[in-house]
């Protein structure tokens, strides 16, 4: 294919605002691609290289102004090109605007006839020279090169080249429409309505078109999920498309995980225990890290062995990330043995192997010199929660429990994220303490059910999400720890004010009319630092004890953040805070300025 045929094409695309039309112009793109198709699959959305691969061009913004500069008129310089991309605002639109040929003499540079007729693969061919060009004297290969091509390219066809360049194709067309594309394209019967074009998916997507036009869109339901199957199984939709043209669906549905390359990974979306309960009944609980997310590939010896050249780490953009990470590639590799595919997180950990602020695992990252002054400087731990893939099996089907087991079963448990089943509140609450208390962020709730979604953001996977609300509460009670923590106070019970004296199991204030009301306990949130500090404040405050029980006398405000004020029996109040979680200390406020039990109501009432 000529590229100045898909510059057409792309044109097209660009000047095209509705959607499902958009999507008929890359399906008959794609139909005519022939042996390009791969190349043009990539090319429509900016990119040389499949979404997997984290090669890039490295060409910078000021490389190609130059070249640009070079190829255009004679004089013409890159702060000329700098100037006109302030008036045009995008590079494109830039490039289409010079005369380029004039220079052809010099066209030797690009290894091309100089004569002009690029076609798309010497255009990947090239492009994937420059990416490879490194070392001494390589921004000089890289600029006579780009000079080269630039050079041969028509307005139209140096509008989209410049585009490509810097990954910026803007034309419209995102992964959606190339998904859908190549479903129409190959997938669907050019000439018969499909049979499953009555579901009412289908329906839906026929909307928009001309009464008496074929639709733009005919792809079913069946089609378009093989193809995104694929895609997030293999993450390259060249390959796909060639795959959807070649073996059509049966052989989608057959695309598997390949050790070594990346897939996307699954995303969560914010939520709440009650949320998670609500939907599910009974939640997996992991810890949430606070750390950086990788994905580990450990291609196992045929011989059943893993060495370090065999494990590659990858970041949560698909970045190889191993060289940087050594430490991680050689725990892996000491501790596996068969083909694994596992998701994690990498934390930064002290002397003691408490966990250390995000900040400086990002130290570690995308570091390429130094690595082995780093690597003493900021000690890194894995955190494994999930597995894909493992001793051949694919495991992106298997329920989050099933996974859990191989990924136990696969690396030492020091290695491996503890996971909670549960149904119970009190004890997801525990979990949750317990994961705050060793310094990590929080928790994660995921549906025990749920399989694994490269690149989704679904319902299944949710992050506790920070408490929308919160409450200031006098603290009317507690209990003696136990453990490390028996010298302190903790799980203090909350009360709201009542402004009643004697109304409540809250003790009044001193003849002025003030009651208490309690409304729940808290524990979580407080570190074994602050109970120390929360202790030597409330000790004073203690009215009576009885075994563990403590009564305090309402002098202390604590700030407390909760999921949902539900009503019930438990407390005097009459309500309860589901999971509440100690803010701060209101050193501001005394007890009779704690939240009055009316407001409580309100905030009840609103939710």
């Amino acid at each position: 294919m000529q590229f100045a045929e898909f510059a057409a094409r792309a044109s097209e695309m660009e000047a095209e605002p509705a959607d499902l039309a958009t999507v008929a112009l890359v399906r008959d793109l794609f139909r005519e691609s022939g042996k390009e198709l791969d190349t043009v699959a990539r090319f429509v959305q900016g990119r040389v290289f499949p979404a997997w691969d984290s090669t890039t061009l490295d060409i910078g913004p000021r490389l190609l102004r130059e070249a640009l500069a070079r190829a255009a008129e004679r004089n013409v310089t890159a702060d000329d090109v700098e100037e006109r991309l302030a008036e045009e605002g995008e590079i494109g639109a830039v490039a289409a605007g010079y005369d380029f040929g004039g220079q052809r003499g010099l066209a030797a540079f690009s290894g091309g006839d100089g004569g002009g007729s690029l076609t798309v693969r010497e255009v990947d061919e090239t492009l994937r020279e420059l990416a490879a060009a490194t070392g001494a004297g390589s921004e000089d290969r890289k600029l006579n090169t780009l000079f080269g091509l630039f050079n041969r390219a028509s307005p139209e066809e140096a509008r989209f080249l410049a585009r490509l360049v810097l990954g910026e194709m803007r034309i419209g067309v995102g992964e959606g429409t190339v998904r859908d594309a190549i479903a129409e394209a190959f997938l669907v019967d050019g000439t018969e309505r499909p049979a499953e074009a009555d579901d009412e998916n289908v329906e839906e997507r026929r909307d928009g078109a001309e009464e008496g036009e074929e639709p733009a869109v005919r792809a079913a339901d069946e089609h378009l999920a093989a193809v995104e199957r694929a895609l997030q199984v293999s993450n390259d939709y060249g390959m796909v498309a060639v795959m959807a043209r070649e073996v059509g669906i049966e052989g989608l549905r057959a695309v598997r995980l390949d050790v070594g390359r990346p897939v996307q990974a699954m995303l969560a979306q914010a939520g709440t225990v009650t949320d998670a309960l609500d939907e599910w009944g009974e939640v997996a609980v992991e810890r949430k890290f606070d750390g950086a997310r990788v994905q580990v590939h450990a291609g196992g010896g045929a011989g059943g062995g893993t060495d370090d050249a065999s494990v590659s780490v990858f970041s949560r953009n698909m970045d190889d990330v191993t060289d940087a990470l050594p430490e991680i590639a050689e725990f892996v590799a000491e501790r596996v043995d068969v083909p694994l595919i596992l998701d994690g997180e990498v934390v930064a950990v002290d002397d003691d192997g408490s966990p250390l602020p995000f900040q400086e695992v990002l130290r570690r990252f995308r570091r390429k010199h130094d690595v082995d002054r780093m690597r003493e400087e900021v000690r890194l731990e894995l955190h494994a929660f999930d597995c894909l893939h493992a001793d051949g099996e694919d495991l992106l089907d298997a329920p989050v429990t099933e996974r859990h087991a191989r990924l136990a079963e696969t690396l030492p448990a020091d290695a491996v994220s503890d996971l909670l089943i549960s149904d119970d509140e009190e004890e997801i609450a525990a979990f949750e303490t317990d994961s705050l208390d060793a310094g990590h962020e929080g928790i994660m709730l995921k549906n025990p059910d749920s399989t694994y979604s490269p690149g989704d953001r679904g319902k299944n996977w949710l992050k506790r999400k920070p408490d929308v609300e919160t409450v200031d509460l006098a603290v009317t009670g507690a209990e003696w720890g136990e453990g490390r923590r028996a010298n302190h106070l903790g799980t203090f019970l909350l009360s709201a004010r009542t402004d009643e004296g004697g109304k409540g199991d809250g003790k009044g204030g001193e003849g002025d009319g003030t009651g208490y009301a309690t409304i729940g306990k808290v524990a979580t949130g407080i570190t074994d630092e602050k109970l120390a500090e929360l202790s030597e404040l409330l000790e004073p405050e203690i009215a009576s004890e009885d075994g563990q029980t403590v009564e305090l006398n309402p002098a202390v405000v604590f700030e407390v953040g909760y999921e949902e004020i539900q009503r019930s029996p438990t407390y005097s109040s009459g309500y309860a805070l589901r999971f509440p979680r100690f803010v701060a200390v209101r050193e501001d406020k005394d007890a009779e300025d704690a939240d009055s039990l009316e407001r409580i109501e309100r905030l009840a009432e609103s939710q």
